[in-house]
């Protein structure tokens, strides 16, 4: 069976705003459920969130999650029970690893933010393939990779895959991709995948509803049913617009359950 491909606008995503957060849901998300879009291969949230200045997520829990963070614009303040700290800002990608329990909160970075100025960022949640492990956090600058304008590995828990950080889960990478007006990459091969632009617009080959613009989410399956082979559902080309574009793609080899 052909590869199925669907497009999610930014504008259609489910959405949390409040008085200074404004957060879009690609999959379902606090109260925001819906039984049909629960997550998509192993990404369990991929959300977009914009969070006004000197406001932030306070200290809150996890539990054998993989978090990866990637900001837009501003600096984010990470501070976690394990005695994890640092900034995130764009260009440099974060991992933190749930495992067995940590409580962590999130932060506008007023320090490096101007007067007003929002900080915005796009939070992925993935299952860990071992659950109950040790706590964990990385982070790592990527910028001179992506100046090349090629396809990028920033976190990948694939075995044998170079990656700025390694996650928690072996049929997964993140793969980013800063691209100049008109340029090209080709995404990888694996039954499931996850497109989303962050800046920008792209053309994908053989989807039908391009362009794709910044927000814009893009879900690939292998197959009819879901399941598919590695090899038969990427490989499609993505192609930058007038404006150049940013692109984050997620690789993966299994699912939820399987």
């Amino acid at each position: 069976m052909a590869p199925r491909a669907r497009v999610i606008r930014g504008t259609d995503r489910l959405r949390t705003d409040t008085d200074w957060l404004r957060s879009r849901h690609c999959f379902s998300f606090g109260d925001e459920y819906d039984p049909d879009n629960t997550h998509h291969g192993v990404l369990l949230v991929s959300n977009d969130e914009t969070v006004a200045a000197g406001r932030g997520f306070d200290t809150h829990p996890h539990r054998n999650t993989e978090i990866v963070t990637w900001v837009l614009r501003g600096s984010l303040v990470h501070q976690d029970s394990a005695g994890h700290s640092g900034v995130v800002y764009p260009g440099l990608v974060q991992r933190m690893s749930a495992g067995t329990g940590i409580l962590h909160s999130e932060r506008n970075d007023l320090a490096s933010s101007e007067p007003g100025g929002e900080v915005r960022f796009i939070q992925m949640w993935l299952q860990p393939d071992e659950w109950d492990t040790e706590p964990g956090y990385a982070q790592a600058e990527v910028d001179g990779q992506l100046a090349a304008g090629g396809l990028v590995t920033v976190a990948s828990g694939i075995p044998g895959q170079d990656a700025a950080i390694r996650i928690g889960n072996r049929g997964a990478a993140l793969h980013v991709a800063r691209l100049r007006p008109g340029a090209t990459v080709r995404l990888p091969d694996a039954p499931f995948g996850h497109v989303f632009v962050t800046a920008g617009t792209v053309g994908v080959e053989g989807v039908p509803g391009s362009p794709l613009g910044d927000g814009d989410a893009l879900r690939l399956i292998a197959g009819s049913d879901g399941g598919g082979a590695p090899g038969a559902g990427g490989g499609r080309t993505v192609t930058a617009g007038p404006d150049g574009a940013e692109i984050l793609a997620w690789e993966m080899h299994t699912r939820l359950g399987a």
